[in-house]
């Protein structure tokens, strides 16, 4: 049973890790929305590959990529409260994320299947995401079983 806060630095540690990268996700979903940080703002579109806004003038945004980052990044805070819940997201939100960037690869850019919207640079994002939020799921986690041993 997961109590919301820990003494084991091994379980605070894997919380901590879901927490931040919720942190960064609430600011990643902000910023797609503030002219200067992304570019062409007053392009903007809520779907579709027709958005020209570009956060920080390489990601592909629209209105609906900003809102996907600002519900992980509520995920990733609520879920950070329990070590277990700090995991799935870690794990499970990492497995999106490499689920879009197969998506991303498949689609194409021009394509009205591109609903998100994503461009190369999101795709490879989207990939080291993947791959950094399930490692640190899977490596924070083993730091915990191996600590009981």
């Amino acid at each position: 049973m997961d109590a919301p806060h820990t003494h084991g630095t091994d379980r605070s540690q894997l919380q901590l890790a879901a927490r931040v990268v919720g942190i960064v996700f609430l600011l990643v979903g902000v910023l797609g929305f503030i002219p200067g940080i992304t570019s062409n703002v007053d392009q903007l579109e809520f779907a579709g590959h027709q958005s020209d806004a570009m956060l920080l003038g390489i990601f592909e945004v629209s209105i609906l990529h900003n809102i996907v980052h600002l519900l992980f990044g509520v995920a990733g805070l609520a879920l950070s409260r329990t070590w277990s819940g700090a995991r799935n997201f870690l794990i499970g939100g990492g497995a999106v994320y490499l689920l879009l960037w197969l998506y991303g690869l498949l689609i194409p850019h021009d394509s009205s299947a591109n609903f998100v919207p994503l461009n190369t640079a999101d795709n490879w994002l989207h990939f080291f995401l993947g791959l950094g939020m399930i490692g640190l799921g899977v490596a924070l986690s083993r730091r915990r079983a191996t600590s009981r041993v």
